[in-house]
């Protein structure tokens, strides 16, 4: 009976020693640091921080140490005591330089995405482009004078401006729903790309808290919430380029807040004979503040304005006549103007111990004003077949999520489970035939365009220990709304669409360095409100069905590789027509391919990535040989060398490569592919930098847009198939200086 007594008080006094630790992760700045990794070397118990530094950390006792790491800081262990369970811990990390052989893939968080924080450390992005190159796999073309959205290229998509991707910043969606020049555009040049502190993207949709859009996979941009020091910088280049930075910071030494503003002036004429006159101006401003308990506040507010004329994209047979240089043009009155203003309230609270809220409430006013003219003189032998694309939307909505820790017996179980509201109501969204940018010739389209999206979405993880298993479920509805003001009698359309998207998702930490996954996932194909309409809600959200297998592994103390096969089958594709404002479906279409990437530090200030894709994207209902998807790239690869922080230098040599391509379904017309390399040097001294960045080194004669498209020239009596294309850069050299205080 005695030894009965004395086996149950110790096991009391042992419970009752073991307790839980509450505290905060910061750097030296007083700034809380995300996912930084608290680990008891005594008990095996760990945790990591949140977004607002916090961790709670259980199973502790008297006399354990702790050891707390995150890349870029130095490891710190801290020998536990009995007063520390009676406060708050405060854990400050001194930051480093990032060193690869310090990454352990089983204690980060996201790997894959945390790797993209190394590239934005070690190959700083200074233009709004480079922001979406930095997604592994993700290819851009710019065509249409620097204004108008980047047209992407992923996983065997030729994406457009946005159909199947979902892209957002701060949580905020980016994504124009039935825009006037096409499902899904995405303007991302309001980011200022100083201001971007992190990248989260996830391909495929395996995701449950993205829906629409995110098909090929979603890209999320988080900004900085404060600024290590203001600066100032100025560029000239080439082509009349400017640019001009400024970088303030509101609210230096402040304790519990931050507030900084950023500026950004672009101008810009393009190596084109007819000068685009580009030009951009951009304003940014974020305050931050945490309370006594760390919830945190987030406020941004921007506002971005821009105006160009474009060389459009310009038929093959004028520049192998001699007619026209690659630079010229055929219609230089192309062009448009655009602006949009965002405002953006987050707000992170830990409702409990075990339980966080994470929300953010969004309003953005957009306009649009697009003039392109695809054919010529197809349709309009004497006018011309220019075309003006118009809109002026509002958005407004709001994400919230609660995430909860619990046990199930010896299981830990973490609960994800979330509202999402967006609502958009736009306002004369207008196709019209025009000429020389003044005259309206016809009006082809013109309504008001209501939409909105009411998603829930609940993810469960159960963690075994080394296994894990990840199902969720996803739940859309959509309201559309059209009124089309061309008709003599008021009609309005509507049409209620719901999707619900299961995943599944599987994890093996196979070793310390080793990470496997599948994944697996329904999602859908986005579309148009006047589509939805049109078709009386019918086969209007096909479905999609996609699995990866992958893995993430450091073979080596200083090299990382990721890979994955995958596989993705779509019930209907659609393809926008823009001259016409119409979507045509297009059949089922199946993809697969490889993901391939490294990352590989030679020492404390060399640094080597490379990321390589291959796909295999074919129409399932046509006959082999006329099955081809137009524009899907079938491989490519970007990477480069970059240099970091050696005796003041820093820098490096890029390249991006995309292989030839179907531009029509029986491959008999092909688009090209291309091989250019980027270079760049900095030289930092006191609190100046000089900087050198030369677009093109080896000046290749690249295009950097194609499509297979019909026009007809004002003398010419037929029309024409074949490529036409914008060209890419030449060698392009510009100077930056720029001043820290």
């Amino acid at each position: 009976m005695k030894s009965y007594l004395l086996i149950l008080s110790f096991i009391f006094v042992t419970v009752s020693n073991a307790q839980q630790i509450k505290g905060v992760v910061t750097n030296s700045a007083n700034q809380p640091l995300e996912a930084a990794y608290i680990y008891n070397l005594n008990s095996k118990s760990h945790a990591h921080s949140s977004e607002n530094g916090v961790f709670v950390l259980a199973d502790n006792k008297g006399g354990d140490s702790l050891r707390i790491g995150l890349l870029g800081f130095k490891n710190r262990t801290i020998a536990l005591n009995e007063s520390n369970f009676n406060e708050k811990l405060n854990i400050v990390l001194e930051e480093k330089s990032f060193q690869l052989d310090e990454l352990v893939i089983t204690e980060t968080l996201n790997p894959v995405s945390t790797i993209t924080r190394l590239d934005l450390n070690t190959n700083p992005v200074n233009s709004s482009q480079e922001i979406l190159r930095k997604v592994p796999g993700l290819i851009i073309g710019q065509h249409a004078g620097g204004g108008k959205a980047e047209q992407i290229f992923l996983r065997g998509f030729d994406i457009d401006h946005g159909t199947d991707i979902s892209l957002s910043v701060d949580g905020m969606p980016i994504n124009m729903v039935s825009h006037a020049h096409g499902q899904g555009y995405s303007d991302l040049h309001f980011v200022i790309p100083e201001t971007v502190n992190k990248i989260d993207f996830g391909k495929g949709s395996y995701y449950a808290e993205r829906g629409d859009f995110a098909t090929a996979g979603y890209v999320d941009f988080s900004t900085k919430d404060y600024l290590k020091e203001s600066s100032v910088a100025l560029s000239i280049g080439q082509f009349n380029s400017l640019r001009t930075l400024g970088l303030f910071n509101l609210l230096e030494n402040t304790k519990n807040q931050n507030a900084y503003l950023a500026t950004e002036y672009l101008a810009n004429d393009g190596p084109y004979e007819s000068p685009q006159n580009f030009n951009r101006l951009n304003l940014f401003g974020k305050y931050v503040t945490f309370s006594p308990i760390n919830d945190k506040l987030s406020l941004t507010l921007s506002h971005f304005t821009s105006r160009w004329d474009a060389s459009g994209q310009i038929p093959q047979r004028e520049v192998d006549n001699g007619n026209i240089t690659r630079f010229g043009a055929i219609d230089d009155t192309e062009g448009g103007t655009t602006q949009r203003t965002n405002f953006n309230v987050e707000f992170n609270k830990h409702i409990s111990d075990h339980s966080t809220l994470k929300t953010n409430a969004f309003y953005s006013h957009y306009g649009f004003e697009l003039y392109s003219n695809f054919t010529f003189f197809l349709e309009d032998p004497t006018n011309g077949d220019q075309i003006k694309q118009k809109e002026n939307r509002h958005i407004l909505g709001f994400n919230t999520a609660i995430t909860n820790e619990s046990n199930l017996g010896a299981t830990e179980v973490t609960t994800t489970s979330g509202i999402s509201l967006r609502h958009d109501i736009i306002n004369d969204i207008e196709l019209s035939h025009t000429l020389n940018k003044s005259n309206t010739l016809e009006q082809i389209q013109l309504g008001d365009l209501n939409q909105t999206n009411l998603s829930a979405f609940t993810n469960v993880q159960f963690n075994f220990g080394k296994f894990k298993i990840a199902p969720a479920l996803r739940l859309d509805y959509f309201k559309f709304l059209y009124h089309d003001k061309l008709q003599t009698n008021y009609i309005s359309q509507a049409e209620t669409k719901t999707m619900l998207s299961p995943k599944l998702n599987f994890y093996y930490d196979a070793a310390s360095n080793l990470q496997l996954y599948l994944k697996s996932g329904m999602g859908f194909h986005s579309n148009d409100t006047r589509v939805v309409v049109s078709q009386q809600g019918k086969e209007v959200l096909p479905r999609s069905y996609g699995v990866d297998l992958g893995s993430i592994w450091k073979p080596l103390p200083k090299l990382i590789v990721n890979s994955a096969l995958w596989y993705l089958f779509l019930e209907q594709e659609f393809v926008y027509v823009g001259d016409a404002g119409i979507v045509e479906p297009s059949g089922k279409t199946a993809r697969y391919g490889a993901d391939l990437g490294l990352r590989y530090q030679l020492n404390n200030w060399l640094y080597f990535d490379t990321d390589a894709t291959y796909t295999y994207a074919r129409s399932t209902e046509d006959p082999n040989g006329e099955n081809y998807i137009p524009l899907a790239p079938d491989f490519t690869m970007a990477g480069g060398i970059s240099v970091n922080n050696l005796n003041g230098f820093s820098g490096g040599m890029r390249y991006r490569y995309i292989d030839d391509r179907p531009a029509n379904e029986d491959n008999i017309i092909v688009a090209h592919g291309y091989f250019v390399t980027d270079f760049n040097v900095n030289y930092s001294f006191n609190n100046i930098t000089l900087g050198l960045v030369i677009e093109n080194l080896f000046d290749t004669e690249w295009n950097e847009t194609q499509f297979a498209t019909e026009s007809r020239l004002q003398n010419e009596a037929q029309p024409v198939e074949e490529i036409h294309f914008t060209p890419g850069t030449p060698f392009f050299i510009k100077g930056t200086i720029a001043y820290k205080f």
